[in-house]
């Protein structure tokens, strides 16, 4: 999944849906990128609660969440 980084004038970040995630299905995740974190949202609830993460703890943990298709 290739990311375009939101820029800091932008008000919504640019999201990007995971390819496993359907409309059907339980898994719906969705990604953006800021200048400073990694955003995690349920694509089925947008506008819902959100996660952030430091660019190197996303980065360290996608190798697991690789392992674990």
């Amino acid at each position: 999944m290739t990311l375009k980084p939101s820029s800091e004038t932008e008000r919504e970040p640019n999201w990007a849906k995971s390819s496993y995630s359907t409309d059907e299905g339980a898994q719906c995740v969705e990604v953006a990128t800021t200048p400073g974190n990694v955003l995690i949202r349920d694509s089925k609830n947008p506008d819902g609660p959100r996660l952030a993460f430091a660019p190197a703890t996303w980065a360290g943990f996608l190798p697991y969440a690789a392992e674990q298709r």
